[in-house]
C-alpha cells in the first residue's frame, strides 16, 4: 500500500532536484518577524513554496513562503523564509513536509527559531531563549498514521530531541558575543488565537517558560528522521495575563525588528560554530 505522505514528499524533492543542485549542511526556519535575517545571507538561489507541486503555502504576514539557498558565515545553509503553521488549517503531515524535505536536501542539523510569549516572568519581551525541551501534546503528532520506515522508527526516542552539543555551542557562542541567553521549555499551543490567562497559568504549571503556535511539531519529524535539532525563541512579548497589556501580532512583529541586529549576530556565529565543532 503507497503512503500517500510519503509520496507526496518525494515528488517535492523530485522537484527540488530539478531546480538546484545545492546541498545544505545545515536547516533554518525563521520564525514570525525574523525573515529578514536570509537578506544577510550570501544567497545562491530561491525556490517559492508556490512553485512546488503539492507544498502548503505559507499564509501568514511576516511570512514570505521561499526556501533560500547560500551560505551563513561560510556554511551551506537552507533557510526557510516562513513557515506553515497548523492552524492555517492543513495537516499536520503537512506543516511538517517543510523540514522533512530539508533533510532530504542533505540539511543534517536543523535550527529553529521562533517568536514566543514569555511565561516565566524573569523574561522581558526582546530576551532570546535556548530551548532546552518542549511540551508538544496540544497538538496533533505529525507521526501519527501508517509509520513511514525510510524516514525513521515506528516509536522514536525523545529524550534528546534538542541536542545537548548543539545547545553547549549555542551557549558558548552567546558568551562570547555577549549577548544574553535564557534557556526554558518551550510549549506549542495551536493558535491563531492567543492564549486566556487561565491557560497561560496552566502552562506554566505544566513547566513551560515560553509558548508558542509552532517550532515543537517539527522537531518531532526531525528527530523521527535522526536530525540534529537545537532552538531560539525570540520572546517578543510577555504571555496573557503576565501583563496587562494586549497581545498583537504587530507587537512580536515590532519586538523582533528591534532584535534583529543582535539575533543576525548571534544565528550566524552560531552557525559557524556547530558547522567547526559538532559537524566536522
Amino acid at each position: 500500500m503507497e503512503n500517500e505522505v510519503y509520496n507526496k514528499l518525494l515528488k517535492c524533492y523530485g522537484y527540488f532536484k530539478e531546480k538546484t543542485s545545492f546541498k545544505p549542511e545545515i536547516a533554518l526556519v525563521l520564525g514570525s518577524g525574523l525573515g529578514g535575517y536570509a537578506d544577510s545571507m550570501e544567497i545562491v538561489s530561491e525556490l517559492a513554496y508556490s512553485d512546488i507541486p503539492g507544498f502548503p503555502s505559507a499564509t501568514v504576514k511576516g511570512h514570505q513562503g521561499k526556501y533560500i539557498f547560500g551560505y551563513a558565515g561560510g556554511v551551506p545553509v537552507v533557510c526557510m523564509k516562513g513557515r506553515v503553521h497548523y492552524y492555517e488549517g492543513y495537516n499536520i503531515s503537512d506543516v511538517v513536509l517543510p523540514v522533512r524535505l530539508m533533510k532530504l536536501m542533505g540539511a543534517k542539523v536543523l535550527f529553529l527559531t521562533n517568536a514566543s510569549g514569555g511565561i516565566n516572568k524573569d523574561f522581558n519581551a526582546g530576551d532570546f531563549m535556548l530551548i532546552k525541551d518542549h511540551i508538544a501534546n496540544f497538538v496533533p503528532s505529525p507521526l501519527i498514521g501508517k509509520n513511514i520506515d525510510e524516514l525513521g522508527v515506528r516509536f522514536p526516542d525523545m529524550g534528546n530531541i534538542y541536542n545537548k552539543e548543539l545547545q553547549e555551542a549555542i551557549k558558548q557562542t552567546a558568551t562570547l558575543l555577549g549577548i544574553p541567553l535564557k534557556e526554558g521549555v518551550y510549549i506549542q499551543l495551536t493558535g491563531p488565537n492567543y492564549e486566556t490567562p487561565a491557560e497561560v497559568r496552566m502552562c506554566r504549571t505544566l513547566g513551560a517558560d515560553a509558548v508558542g503556535m509552532s517550532t515543537a511539531c517539527e522537531a518531532v519529524a526531525a528527530n523521527h528522521m535522526g536530525m540534529m535539532i537545537c532552538g531560539i525563541s525570540c520572546i517578543s512579548n510577555m504571555a496573557c495575563g503576565i501583563t496587562e497589556k494586549p497581545l498583537t501580532h504587530k507587537e512580536v512583529q515590532e519586538t523582533a525588528d528591534r532584535v534583529a541586529p543582535l539575533f543576525k549576530k548571534l544565528v550566524t556565529e552560531c552557525i559557524k560554530n556547530i558547522w567547526k565543532s559538532c559537524l566536522n
